[in-house]
């Protein structure tokens, strides 16, 4: 079984946040970053990583998004607050 991950992407510290799951996340914020990812990221510009979560399976990844969906704004900028303080952009982190 493949794991996977919840992330979120934004446009900048604070701005626009987009909650995603994948069971790739070098290539989906990769799809994001040149404009293949969803229409409302293009939008909006979200190239941005400031949260990654891996998962064991890509099924728990999928219900934790499903939370995250779910959650205030507040308490998601909370989260990126903490994992993430500076917000910084932790695409160039993947290998």
């Amino acid at each position: 079984m493949r794991g996977g991950y919840t992330y979120i992407v934004t446009n900048k510290p604070f701005g626009v946040l987009y909650v995603g799951v994948t069971a790739d996340i070098a290539e989906r914020v990769l799809a994001h970053r040149e404009g293949r990812g969803s229409a409302f990221c293009r939008r909006w510009d979200l190239k941005r990583l400031v949260l990654i979560e891996p998962h064991p399976t890509i099924e728990d990844a999928i219900l934790r998004e499903k939370a995250l969906k779910n959650w205030t704004r507040a308490w998601k900028l909370r989260l990126i607050s903490e994992a993430n303080p500076h917000w910084d952009d932790l695409f160039e982190t993947l290998n």
